[in-house]
């Protein structure tokens, strides 16, 4: 049985024999010709898995030859065969996409080398991936059992993406698996965060002085990364993308790498991992529960329906106050392509000052109108296209432009989020009046009922950071993939946010998040 068919053009194919009957031994069919013209119309009647190609012939060179091929069957792979190892031929072929090249003499080892480098290395490199994550998998799972530390946990979720999308690339057969690893992990970690959150939280209530160390976290973030580059007096473009996770910056850093060296870092955002929350605890330097304090009129309630981030450009502000900072700053909210793309073309205005903070909005609302439109939900059916999906965004939008021209005028920038989300699946009942606030992952409220087995429930708010408008006030917040639906109607609801990508509680994807400092090359 034929493996593929090739096609070998060359113009003494008589003393090519040796290695057509090798190949045929092997298993390929290969057909020859002596000219370009022949290889062309061949081309036009029959599709071959590869085409051999000679660089020096009569009539049609072989560079000419293969502009030709390729505007005919531009996925044929070619490999270019020269005697001439001349630079510059080799850039020309290079530059019209050969997927070899070789050298005269070759022998038949070097072809078939060839070969399988080209028609097989999926195959091969899919059963190498697949072979290593069976080792690895058992490694994985003692990790989960003994992770204890922050950098645990980091170091754990990293292996844990990785895999994720290097078994995706390679069509894994057993999807299944690493999604059940994954699971395991975030019942592991939800122990973890239940365990460790207040000591946390206490570090930012005791203002710092004498208490444990913990992970980095929201209110951190600006004095332990922003600061220290104002301070040297360099400018700084910080870059956040709301509710972005750190596997779909995975799928993009290799469009930021190519006009920055990049610092890749992990933080952990403070509950709930919700907008108003930790966004506003980013830019306030603040915990929640002090930011409603501080600053009450910076603060809008979980029941008032004004936007709950209309105040953070103040909370920017503030924060350098406190911090001791005369840096001038702007602030922008970019909610389309068109107004991203008018920040962009503003870029000498921007260069006028200090910090530029820059919030795109599209993954967010991505995230949300996925629970409403048909068409979202079929674009983004699971994780692999919805992170193909923020890839396709961001290659295309005006976040790029800018980047470039930060890179090319020699500016730091910062690349993060405040919190990401996860694909629920389980809906958990729960019962609240109707001042409860519509969050599927968490919920705040007097009076609710649920199954504190099932839930992170904080029952004194503001010893973790949190407004408490009521001696009476909890919150709790859904953990692994679970959501949080009330009786009424449960099968309807459950049924239509089942799959959809919600945020607010705990989980991997929504607490550990990535902060990437960009520096020009």
């Amino acid at each position: 049985m034929n493996k593929a068919q090739f096609l070998w053009v060359d113009d003494e194919i008589d003393l090519l024999k040796p290695h057509i009957l090798f190949l045929e031994e092997k298993g390929y069919t290969t057909e020859c010709v002596t000219n370009g013209h022949d290889a062309i119309n061949k081309c036009k009647s029959k599709s071959y898995d590869l085409i051999f190609l000679d660089e020096h012939m009569p009539g049609l060179t072989g560079l000419e030859t293969l502009a030709e091929i390729k505007e005919r069957s531009p996925n044929v792979p070619v490999v270019m065969i020269t005697k001439s190892e001349d630079e510059g031929i080799m850039d020309k072929a290079i530059g019209k996409k050969i997927a070899d090249y070789l050298i005269k003499p070759v022998n038949p080892t070097q072809v078939l080398t060839s070969i399988k480098k080209i028609l097989d290395k999926k195959k091969l490199v899919s059963e190498t991936v697949s072979e290593t994550y069976r080792k690895e998998y058992n490694l994985l799972d003692e990790a989960i059992k003994s992770s204890r530390t922050d950098s645990d946990w980091i170091e754990l979720y990293r292996k844990l993406v990785f895999w994720e999308i290097e078994l995706e690339r390679y069509d894994y057969p057993v999807k299944e698996l690493p999604e059940m690893q994954k699971s395991e992990a975030n019942i592991a970690f939800a122990k973890f965060v239940r365990e460790n959150y207040k000591r946390w939280i206490n570090r930012w209530l005791s203002e710092k002085e004498g208490s444990e160390e913990g992970p980095v976290i929201s209110p951190d973030l600006f004095e332990k990364y922003v600061f220290p580059i104002l301070d040297k007096g360099e400018k700084l473009f910080f870059i956040l993308i709301d509710n972005f996770r750190f596997d779909q910056w995975e799928v993009i850093k290799d469009i930021v790498y190519e006009n920055f060296d990049c610092e890749e870092n992990l933080y952990f955002s403070i509950l709930p991992t919700a907008t108003p929350y930790a966004r506003n605890s980013i830019f306030s330097g603040l915990l929640p529960k002090q930011i409603s304090e501080r600053y009450p009129d910076f603060w809008i309630d979980e029941s008032d329906d004004n936007t709950k981030n209309g105040y953070e450009d103040l909370l920017i502000e503030s924060q350098l106050h406190r911090g001791g900072l005369t840096s001038s700053f702007s602030y922008h909210k970019v909610n389309t392509i068109r107004e991203g793309s008018k920040l962009s073309d503003k870029f000498r205005e921007l260069e006028k000052y200090d910090l530029n903070v820059i919030v795109y909005n599209f993954i967010d609302l991505l995230s949300h109108a996925r629970s409403e439109l048909k068409m979202i939900k079929e674009l983004t059916f699971d994780e692999a296209s919805y992170r193909s999906l923020t890839r396709s965004w961001f290659m295309h939008s005006p976040i790029v432009s800018l980047l470039k021209k930060i890179s090319s005028a020699g500016y730091k920038a910062v690349l993060t989020t405040d919190h990401g989300s996860i694909r629920v699946k389980n809906g958990l009942k729960v019962v609240g009046d109707r001042e409860t606030n519509t969050n599927l992952r968490y919920k705040f409220g007097k009076n609710l009922a649920y199954d504190p087995k099932r839930v992170f429930d904080i029952i004194h708010p503001s010893n973790y950071g949190l407004p408490e408008p009521n001696i009476s006030t909890r919150y709790i917040f859904a953990l692994n993939r679970d959501f949080f639906v009330y009786p009424n109607n449960y099968n309807q609801i459950e049924t239509h946010f089942e799959n959809s990508f919600q945020h607010g509680g705990v989980s991997l994807e929504e607490m550990m998040v990535p902060f990437i400092l960009l520096k020009p090359k």
